[in-house]
């Protein structure tokens, strides 16, 4: 009787194995923000990094990644979003990753205002990414 190694079952299951690619990392975030007192829907380029203005919050994209093309289409950003109100400290109301395909999964929680994620997309292919208010 042959003896097969015990890593050789191990070693098959991940020949087997989807490999998923890297994903691509680019350096402006494309929101769209409703402002639920006024109606207004506003889209927003959010250079990582830079802080942008949608009424009274501030928002600052950390990152934002995309699936290569030959995958599954899916856009992600990591958000820091603070309130301003005059004579009071600033607040943090939401930190973490919002996912374009699901904006309801990881959504910011605000009685006025809804912020969510399109797209992700370089500066240098759209043009001077600036901020929204």
């Amino acid at each position: 009787m042959r003896r097969i190694p015990l890593a050789a079952p191990v070693l098959l299951v991940l020949a087997c194995a989807p490999a998923y690619a890297e994903d691509l990392v680019f350096d402006t975030a494309l929101l769209r923000g409703l402002d639920k007192v006024t109606g207004r829907v506003l889209s927003i380029e959010a250079p990582v990094g830079a802080t942008v203005h949608f009424g009274t919050l501030e928002i600052i994209a950390r990152t934002c990644r995309k699936r290569p093309p030959e995958e599954k289409p899916e856009a992600a950003a990591f958000l820091d979003i603070w309130e301003i109100k005059s004579g009071a400290a600033a607040a943090s109301v939401f930190r973490g990753w919002m996912f374009a395909s699901s904006p309801a999964l990881s959504a910011l929680e605000d009685p006025v205002y809804d912020i969510w994620v399109v797209d992700c997309a370089d500066s240098t292919s759209k043009g001077s990414p600036g901020s929204s208010q």
